[in-house]
């Protein structure tokens, strides 16, 4: 578990944890809106794609948006809108999951579709404006 006091701060959190990743890696963001998950996917896109710069638009409405990186595609899926969970597959789930690294946030709308095999990374906001990172892998070495 750490703590970030700032945006910064998850910026940092979530560079260290990009270099963790490995190809078929699935992460899922769990936390309510403004908790700092898509800062969180933000940051761990362009560690990944070594572009600090690069236009990381939330895929609120387009529910996935895909970048390559040297590891393989990386898919961030924003489920939030997803109004069932068949949906997925509408959007390339097979595709992603031959072999892309996943960033899903909203991932609870997925249903029996999630992942046994995941990284699980839970946003936990303070009234002072912090947050609680907890960060755990879920269904490795099964």
């Amino acid at each position: 578990m750490v703590f970030s006091g700032s945006e910064a701060d998850t910026i940092t959190i979530a560079t260290d944890f990009a270099r963790s990743l490995t190809r078929g890696d699935v992460v899922v963001l769990d936390g309510g809106l403004g908790a700092g998950k898509s800062v969180f996917a933000r940051a761990v896109i362009r560690t990944l794609t070594g572009q600090e710069d690069l236009d990381v638009p939330s895929p609120t409405f387009t529910l996935v948006q895909t970048y390559d990186c040297f590891i393989g595609e990386i898919w961030h899926f924003d489920l939030y809108r997803l109004k069932d969970q068949n949906e997925i597959f509408e959007l390339g789930w097979d595709d992603a999951l031959s072999g892309g690294i996943l960033l899903i946030e909203w991932g609870e709308r997925l249903g029996g579709y999630l992942p046994k095999k995941r990284k699980d990374v839970k946003f936990m906001r303070h009234s002072d404006g912090s947050r609680q990172i907890e960060i755990c892998e879920v269904g490795y070495g099964d």
